[in-house]
């Protein structure tokens, strides 16, 4: 692969030692803790997002604003990536680490006390963004101080974190709250992150910190990255509660995301010292690698958010009923993603990356043929296909789009890798939810265009359903008249959910064929030892 320009490096992040220095045991003291962190990062996601009605009650937020419980976080997360590589610089990687990783936990512990909306918003805010740090930070420290063949167990662990966490996350969520209270879910943080905060304090050695970088940093570029994303990731989640571009928030908040994404990108193309190397996007195992993860996350996170809808909405589950259906999308990677860096030494790992995206679509396929009675049993080998499709896909993926990046770019490969996935995770999302809506209008006007006063099997079930409720309680032939047409009204709405679901998840499969055939592009890696074809 081609080095950036002199001009646009910027300096190494600071570790604790050097790959030949650092024990192996401590190396993988601090592989392991750091993951843990990446995996308690996102999981908080799911596991909030599947308890938040009970949240919002509890506090007694609308489910309008309560929507920024969820929101919030997301744009500290997202804000915050891009900044970790440049400020685990300043401040030293330990220290930075260390830091966020308590100050997680803290505010994790904080929101379960909070009292009203105003308050969850800014506590979830503040867990978001140091959350966020342990994201990238995770992703940096593999690919910088593990040897290149140990990499890819590396990122199968990261792997865990990244696909495996928000697929356990609404099972986790979902029994905590109901078996324990909504407060639990942010309880459940205390004893892994523990056990994370002691890995890295022993594994990661003391380094100065290198405040002068402060006068040097990136600024222009940090304010406009800042803003650009905040007023992006914002759009993604309340755009299609506020009607998009009807909204005058909406419009705005989008002119102020282009113009300030704008001057970013040209900010970084023309600064010496940038914060992040946009020219990464020019090798080509990184731009379709990074292409591809974004596609991953909209399949990925969109998937996580359809499924539980769908089943709360057509099938009446309650949050555990629906974590134990989501369940078996996490399981069978807990078993089989640790297997992946053997595959990856006896095939090529384009090929495990093009079946893994083949598993995903196909598992989205699977359900495009949706009935009312298309429950947890139905969802079973579709969730099964989907997980072992991810299983495959992640590890290969992060491995290939990284192969030959410097030690002085990881900041930068790590911030965008993981920022375009999580990207591609708020496009899907926004997405879905104004796809459905547009799809369940549009199945429901032809449905209801189809069912005619005028036809006679009409009138005859209209006939049925009023002798019915005669005959249990409703005395006036008037309103079970009336009933009889409400319950039509429904059944045809109901319907027209069921087959909008039905098309998502043909989109969502759509997806993925892409991401597959941005993955055709990806090129043999030389630089890891032991895989096959080399």
């Amino acid at each position: 692969m081609s080095t950036a320009q002199p001009s646009t490096r910027v300096a190494p992040a600071r570790l604790p030692q050097t790959r030949a220095a650092k024990t192996p045991l401590m190396m993988w003291i601090a592989v392991i803790g750091s993951n843990l962190g990446a995996f308690m990062a996102i999981l908080n996601i799911q596991i909030v997002n599947a308890s938040l009605a009970d949240i919002q009650g509890a506090i007694g937020a609308g489910t309008d604003d309560g929507g920024w419980i969820s929101t919030s976080y997301l744009i500290a997360e997202i804000v915050v990536i891009p900044l970790t590589g440049w400020l685990a610089r300043v401040f030293s990687v330990r220290t930075y680490l260390l830091t966020n990783a308590i100050l997680f936990l803290l505010f994790s512990v904080a929101c379960a006390f909070a009292v009203n909306l105003q308050q969850m918003i800014v506590l979830r805010a503040i867990q978001g963004f140091s959350g966020g740090v342990l994201i990238p930070m995770a992703f940096t420290i593999i690919i910088t101080l593990l040897p290149k063949a140990k990499q890819p167990i590396g990122l199968a662990l990261f792997a865990l974190s990244a696909t495996f966490a928000p697929a356990i996350g609404p099972t986790i969520g979902g029994y905590f709250t109901e078996n324990f209270g909504w407060e639990y879910i942010f309880y459940v943080n205390l004893v892994p992150g523990s056990i994370m905060v002691a890995m890295l304090w022993v594994s990661l050695d003391p380094a100065p910190m290198n405040l002068s970088l402060l006068k040097k940093g990136d600024w222009p570029g940090i304010v406009t990255m800042a803003v650009g994303l905040a007023a992006l990731q914002t759009v993604l989640e309340e755009g299609n509660k506020d009607d998009w571009f009807g909204s005058q928030f909406i419009l705005r908040l989008s002119v102020v995301a282009f113009v300030s994404l704008t001057l970013f990108l040209i900010i970084e193309l023309r600064s010496a010292h940038p914060l992040l190397n946009l020219r990464l996007l020019t090798r080509r195992n990184f731009a379709f690698g990074t292409l591809a993860n974004f596609l991953l996350g909209l399949a990925l996170y969109g998937s996580v958010f359809v499924l539980p809808i769908y089943l709360t909405r057509i099938q009446g589950y309650n949050s555990e009923q629906i974590g134990l259906v989501l369940a078996w999308t996490g399981i069978p990677q807990l078993i089989l993603i640790p297997l992946v860096p053997r595959m990856m030494k006896r095939f090529d790992v384009r090929w495990l990356i093009v079946a893994g995206f083949a598993l995903f679509a196909v598992s989205n396929f699977m359900n495009v043929y949706m009935t009312s009675d298309y429950g947890s049993d139905q969802l079973f080998w579709p969730n099964i296909v989907r997980a072992i499709g991810q299983a495959l896909v992640f590890t290969p993926l992060s491995v290939i789009a990284t192969s030959g990046i410097e030690p002085e770019n990881a900041g930068s490969a790590s911030s965008l890798f993981n920022m375009m996935r999580n990207l591609g995770g708020a496009v899907g999302i926004a997405l879905i939810q104004t796809f459905l809506t547009k799809r369940e209008q549009f199945h429901s006007n032809i449905l209801t265009n189809s069912v005619s006063l005028f036809e006679d099997a009409t009138r005859d079930r209209i006939a049925a359903l009023a002798g019915y409720l005669a005959g249990h309680g409703v005395s006036d032939p008037t309103v079970a008249q009336h009933k009889a047409l409400v319950a039509i009204a429904l059944r045809i709405r109901k319907q027209a959910n069921i087959l909008a679901f039905s098309d998502t998840f043909f989109l969502l499969g759509v997806a993925l064929v892409v991401a597959l055939a941005a993955s055709l592009f990806l090129k043999k890696p030389g630089q890891l030892s032991g895989s096959a074809g080399h």
